[in-house]
């Protein structure tokens, strides 16, 4: 049973932001450097009832149009629906055209992030130190909220505070009380500080405070989800509406499945097996290179796999094979060597360390004007 009495076993109340209504409280968060198109397809083919596009910064937004080598950025399908457009920046009037330009593009949902823990650049002031600032920041929430039609909802991504004093925690909540009395549609909190980084545990306990105060608020949790079962117990445990899979759904698609399964009061079901790890596989780098440039699409997906192979048996010496990949030979070579006989596939060995490490991998670098991975 939850905190509010939703959500308990055989029950999965729906998550609604604005008009949509979503039949799975679990949702693909905005990741710099992952949640490109193709991983939002392939989370959105494995059960994620709506996903958010990796996070970019306003003036990139700005510079995209008539761009067609970086037109993917702004890629949606109409299966994609309903998905959302995160943005990150400085000033309110970049943000709200970028915020337009968005719009215009096809996305559902544009997503304000006041959460990335990313140092500010050449003395800007982005993501999460937005919250430090309270009267610029709710500047930008209202004139996003004002620049797209009333139909788009708006929503706002927040940490839940630059740090630990009274003032970071003040300043958050009426930043959150003017988020609310603008319009928006909902917010996510991840419950560390900017300045803890993904450093030390997340306080969930933050989140059921923020529910309290906050009843009527579309309220989704973050923080510290590496599985399916960290997801149902945050929503279960602290009353949010929902949960943002971030780090733990890289090379992960199979936790939308899984959670609905936990929310429906089911036991969790076996990790895929290799031949089912195979196929997702293979369906990601054949979206990859149908809509990235051919010089990247490679190294893109190759990223993924570094935590697709967490599901294999023989997990470490499949990750140190997908390190070595450099051409697509090299890659038909792993997956025949590791992949070609089917079997029993694992639950990721301590996922928490694991996702750790994707803040900290080098071949990231912007293509989106992103400058961190951010959940």
């Amino acid at each position: 049973m939850s905190r509010h009495g939703d959500n308990s076993p055989g029950e999965m109340a729906p998550l609604r932001i604005g008009d949509l209504k979503l039949e799975l409280p679990v949702i693909q968060a905005a990741l710099s450097g992952y949640s490109d198109w193709p991983m939002r397809a392939i989370a959105r083919e494995m059960g994620a009832p709506y996903s958010i596009a990796e996070v970019a910064i306003d003036t990139f937004v700005n510079s995209l149009r008539n761009r067609q080598r970086t037109q993917h950025h702004l890629l949606v399908r109409e299966d994609d629906h309903p998905v959302g457009a995160q943005l990150t920046g400085t000033d309110p009037i970049q943000f709200a055209e970028a915020a337009r330009c968005l719009s215009d593009a096809g996305f559902d949902v544009i997503d304000i992030n006041f959460g990335c823990p990313a140092k500010r650049a050449a003395g800007r002031c982005r993501g999460g130190y937005h919250l430090g600032d309270p009267e610029k920041a709710i500047r930008i929430l209202g004139a996003v909220r004002e620049a797209v039609p009333a139909e788009i909802p708006v929503t706002v991504k927040m940490r839940r505070g630059v740090d630990d004093t009274d003032v970071s925690r003040a300043r958050f909540f009426r930043i959150l009380q003017a988020a609310q009395s603008l319009g928006l549609a909902a917010a996510t909190v991840h419950c560390r500080t900017v300045e803890q980084k993904y450093v030390g545990p997340a306080r969930w306990e933050f989140l059921s405070e923020v529910r309290d105060r906050f009843p009527e608020l579309t309220l989704l949790g973050s923080g510290d989800l590496f599985t399916a079962q960290d997801c149902v117990r945050m929503i279960r445990e602290t009353g949010v509406n929902g949960v943002t899979a971030a780090r733990g759904a890289i090379g992960n698609p199979w936790i939308y499945g899984h959670c609905r399964q936990l929310l429906q009061g089911k036991s969790n079901a076996a990790p895929p097996r290799i031949s089912e790890q195979r196929q997702v596989i293979n369906r990601h780098f054949e979206l990859a290179r149908q809509v990235l440039p051919a010089a990247q699409y490679l190294r893109q997906v190759r990223k993924f796999c570094l935590f697709y192979a967490a599901w294999h048996p023989a997990d470490n010496a499949v990750r140190d094979d997908f390190l070595r990949v450099r051409t697509s030979d090299d890659w038909e070579d792993v997956l025949n060597r590791w992949y070609s006989m089917d079997g029993a596939g694992q639950f990721p060995q301590n996922p928490g360390h694991l996702n750790r490490r994707s803040t900290t991998l080098t071949d990231v670098a912007g293509t989106s004007g992103r400058e961190t991975v951010a959940e």
